[in-house]
């Protein structure tokens, strides 16, 4: 689970306040929202050295002090206004401003939530930034700090291109200069390109040079986004921001090809698209492989005794203990119903029966609440380990074991070797 991260909202009314924290208790997870309705009640939050405000949204009616206690503070800020004046354009140009909304826009509340969401979500994405001048890099660093991007620096494309061997699918985002020694920008943007696809990382181009063919040249190349030297706090913040939404949607629409919309969990035919590929490779290294089946026991009586809501409930606390127990590596489907499937590798006989026995007890013990009503259940678990002639052979020895516990108790582990 994500970590809580606190916001601070900052608007003399009343009113604006309540319909705000509404829309964002609505549309963002894991928040804590702190209010002020005056500079007093502001700034005391602010240099509460005790408290860690994530991102703060003021209302520059009630006072551009309030914006240079958070802007001082380093904590990414958000300005609203009743229109686009001079003095908001000031402030927005003084005080290095992330973002802004106007209160006429009828989406108004809308673009707030969606702002306040793009920096709590800067602060777990990754970026490098490429560029062999030093001043440059400094001040492009300095920059996208402000929006709380974890930042790799690069001093040329060779330098960049080994950082990005080393750390396989980290980066979000790379920005480059375009005329370096060694490997230049242009250079750097077709290896990339060799290795990601413009909807899994994104490339943006920082460059002073006024041809109006390079940013074309570039754009043909694989770079998502060109950006002329020198630029803005807003402007970078704005272009990072939107590319950095466009990755997210591509993701988006891979997950809702590949996870179930219920858990969040791998979907069955990701399972089998994804697992063929890691037992054809098992197999030809002579590696044992473990496949478990996982099944609620009585699962009808929950949905019986407390209706289909609670029995979804039940369902998403199995990806949930699944999740805290499995490695990253493993491969966790769910095939349908209450019943999950587990696909690992690199791990022996022994291992396994641990495993899978911590996680029966783990469901034994675990008490579920909902808002209505309390629950416990217990699973069932069928293993295959060792190697088959396919995977469908695995997963029918592990259904069987499955099978096996449904029809000798249930609340236990069946191994077939």
């Amino acid at each position: 689970m994500l970590e809580e991260r606190t916001v601070l909202l900052v608007d003399e009314n009343k009113e604006v306040i309540d319909e705000l924290i509404l829309r964002l208790n609505k549309e963002l997870e894991n928040i804590n929202i702190i209010t002020a309705y005056n500079f007093k009640d502001a700034t005391k939050y602010i240099l509460d050295k005790n408290l860690v405000i994530h991102v703060a949204v003021i209302d520059v009616g009630i006072a551009n002090s309030v914006i240079r206690f958070t802007t001082k503070s380093e904590i990414p800020t958000i300005i609203v206004a009743d229109v686009m004046n001079d003095e908001t354009k000031d402030i927005i140009s003084k005080y290095h401003i992330l973002d802004y909304v106007i209160k006429e826009n009828k989406k108004y509340f809308h673009q707030v939530a969606y702002s306040i969401n793009r920096i709590l979500k800067n602060y777990s994405t990754n970026i490098l930034v490429v560029d062999d001048s030093k001043l440059q890099l400094k001040a492009a660093v300095d920059m996208l700090k402000k929006n709380k991007l974890n930042i790799t620096t690069a001093s040329d494309g060779v330098e960049a291109y080994k950082i990005m061997q080393k750390n396989k699918d980290f980066f979000s985002l790379v920005l480059t200069d375009y005329n370096m020694p060694n490997m230049d920008g242009l250079e750097l943007t077709l290896k990339i390109r060799e290795d990601y696809d413009k909807d899994e990382l994104g490339i943006i181009v920082l460059s002073a040079n006024s041809s109006p063919e390079i940013p074309s040249e570039f754009i043909k190349m694989g770079a998502n986004d060109f950006i002329n030297k020198p630029y803005s706090q807003i402007e970078v913040s704005t272009r990072v921001n939107s590319n950095l939404d466009i990755l997210e949607l591509f993701q988006q629409t891979r997950d809702m090809a590949n996870k179930d919309f219920l858990t969040g969990s791998y979907n069955r035919r990701y399972f089998y698209d994804s697992g063929q590929a890691i037992f054809s490779k098992a197999r030809r290294d002579k590696r044992d492989l473990c496949v478990a089946m996982f099944d609620i026991d009585k699962f009808k009586n929950i949905n019986d005794t407390y209706g289909h809501d609670v029995g979804d409930v039940a369902i998403k606390e199995i990806a949930k203990i699944l999740n805290a127990n499995l490695r990253e590596s493993d491969l966790l489907a769910r095939f349908g119903g209450e019943e999950f499937c587990v696909l690992l590798e690199n791990i022996s006989i022994d291992d396994s029966e641990r495993l899978f026995e911590k996680i029966r007890l783990a469901f034994e013990v675990n008490v579920l609440e909902t808002f209505t009503h309390t629950i416990q259940y217990t699973v069932s678990i069928g293993v295959c380990y060792g190697m088959e002639d396919d995977l469908d052979a695995m997963i029918k020895k592990a259904d069987e074991g499955l099978y096996f516990c449904k029809n000798n108790g249930r609340n236990q582990v069946a191994i077939n070797r």
